[in-house]
């Protein structure tokens, strides 16, 4: 399948599941550029920082993030509390010719403001969506309902990426319900280096996108 000129962007099923790791797995798997459009906190060490340090690859453009707000909250919530407004008309992708991963702020229906939600930022640009997960208890409510929420808005799939401890009937049932393949598990890893995210870039699989 080509892939040329794909934009993906990858989202969680809940906050702190593994998205930036992730990220910098398709990143380099794909040869992409990367942008978070909004970063919340940790703006000394945001999310972009860590993907340009994974990938470790000069030739590959981490763009700026369009907002960076310093409160480590919501983006609707960090926006108010410095005076300002998001809004999905303001948003202007990086024009790249490469591949370009777009990295969420937490799950799928993390608010950007009093009306839309982070899933409806790549409605509006018609991204494909990679789905992060991770094993918990909830998770599979968690995980289906993200997906209902993607495919509610008209979005494309590209599967399933599981991060964590392996549970493969857990991961077969989630992939036989939503119908969607699993594009790679990360293994618990305490520390991600440049080597491993090379090394697990080279098991990414990209399927067909699912609607």
């Amino acid at each position: 399948m080509s892939i040329t000129g794909k934009k993906i962007f990858v989202t969680g099923i809940d906050t702190g599941i593994g998205k930036t790791i992730v990220s910098a797995i398709v990143t380099k798997a794909l040869r992409a550029d990367y942008w978070k459009p909004v970063q919340c906190g940790d703006l000394e060490s945001s999310d972009s920082m860590t993907v340009k340090s994974l990938i470790n690859d000069s030739a590959l453009s981490i763009h700026p993030e369009q907002f960076r707000l310093k409160e480590p909250a919501s983006p609707h919530r960090a926006a108010k509390m410095e005076g300002q407004t998001i809004r999905i008309h303001d948003f202007k992708p990086p024009e790249t010719s490469n591949h370009l991963v777009v990295e969420g702020a937490g799950g799928a229906l993390v608010p950007l403001n009093d009306r839309d939600y982070i899933v409806d930022l790549a409605a509006s640009f018609a991204w494909s969506v990679v789905v992060v997960c991770r094993h918990y208890l909830g998770s599979l409510n968690h995980t289906l309902l993200t997906v209902e929420a993607l495919r509610n808005r008209g979005l494309a799939l590209n599967g399933l990426v599981f991060n964590g401890p392996e549970d493969s009937d857990y991961e077969s049932f989630l992939s036989q319900k939503s119908g969607l393949p699993v594009l790679l598990r990360v293994g618990q890893e305490e520390t991600f280096t440049p080597e491993l995210v090379d090394y697990y870039a080279k098991s990414f699989k990209l399927y067909p996108e699912v609607t």
